[in-house]
């Protein structure tokens, strides 16, 4: 246990919270079980009983993220949030970059699109530079130069097609982006590879080892076919998304959030499909897209930030066990 770590991680949480204060957010704090969820067929859950007194026991889940209570909050008008959140996921190994579970800043802007949140995310890395490095806490292996804003900014198309050789939109239809990925070498089963699989597999394989390290890195425009609930952009095959990296690793996603009731109707009924077929805790959705969408859910931008990888990042530290305290590699018996 390294007490220049757990010194660096409370004075970035300070930073965070101030940061977000002095610019008129709201802090909340919401359940971290729900009997609903927002479906994600990439995401495991964990899954528990309640039992009361009154009957048969209640089916409850650690949420993944915050958002499904979040966007509640949202969409009764309660305006700019943020919160500092423990989240929990499934089938996430301990390591250099994973816990099952984990902390996450999430903010939500009102009135604003995911292009606008860049510039809040760079103040915020800007603010951490400053409060950290002036403490004397950023480790020597640290280089606050490859994390000092501005961010470098790509597209996805862009990035894809010089890591991978892929044009994605001429792969937009699924047979012929299966067809590419055969003609590279990719062993592709017809019955299991979705076009977002293949893009996975090739993404985690040609692209992201190789993402610029020497700055962070904003990679926006994701592709339609990637379920999410980020906005379409008008007469494109991309959604409203963007991606950050830092030192090669994913430290936070951002949408401008999808306002459709029923494009979001759409897109929870076939994340629970698939949840269906895949999993063992399928939680329910309805309650949640109804409570969500039950009024006109305001134009907003959402970003979720992974605290832990960001702490990692910003002392030089090798694992993300070396930033949290007591990790479930810990704890659990050898």
């Amino acid at each position: 246990m390294n007490r220049e770590i757990i010194k660096a991680r409370s004075g970035i949480n300070k930073s965070i919270r101030n940061f977000f204060s002095e610019k008129g957010y709201l802090e909340v704090e919401t359940p971290l079980l729900s009997p609903s969820l927002i479906p994600e067929s990439t995401i495991e859950v964990f899954k528990t009983k309640y039992y009361s007194l009154k009957g048969e026991p209640d089916s409850l889940y650690l949420i993944p993220s915050p958002e499904v209570f979040m966007k509640q909050l949202i969409a009764e008008g309660i305006g700019n949030i943020f919160q500092l959140a423990k989240s929990f996921r499934n089938l996430e190994q301990s390591g250099k970059h994973h816990n099952p579970e984990f902390t996450m800043l999430e903010w939500y802007t009102m009135d604003v699109s995911a292009a606008d949140n860049i510039p809040v995310t760079e103040e915020l890395f800007e603010r951490i530079i400053h409060t950290t490095g002036k403490d004397g806490t950023f480790s020597p292996q640290a280089d606050p130069g490859s994390l000092t804003p501005p961010f470098r900014r790509m597209s996805m198309e862009e990035l894809f097609f010089e890591k991978s050789g892929i044009d994605l939109t001429a792969n937009s239809d699924l047979e012929t982006f299966r067809e590419t990925a055969r003609s590279k070498g990719y062993r592709i089963d017809d019955k299991d590879e979705n076009w977002e699989s293949v893009f996975n597999r090739i993404f985690l394989t040609e692209v992201e080892p190789f993402i610029p390290s020497d700055k962070p890195l904003v990679i926006y425009n994701y592709p339609r076919q990637i379920g999410c609930l980020a906005k379409d952009i008008p007469s494109s095959p991309w959604k409203d998304r963007w991606e950050l990296y830092c030192s090669g690793v994913e430290c936070a996603n951002c949408y401008s959030e999808e306002t459709d009731p029923k494009k979001a109707a759409e897109l929870f009924r076939k994340e629970h499909r698939i949840k269906k077929q895949i999993s063992g805790a399928v939680p329910g959705y309805e309650s949640v897209l109804n409570s969500i969408f039950k009024k006109n859910f305001p134009e907003s931008s959402g970003v979720a930030l992974g605290v832990d990888r960001l702490i990692q990042i910003f002392t030089g530290t090798d694992r993300l066990e070396g930033v949290i305290l007591f990790p479930l590699s810990d704890i659990l018996p050898q």
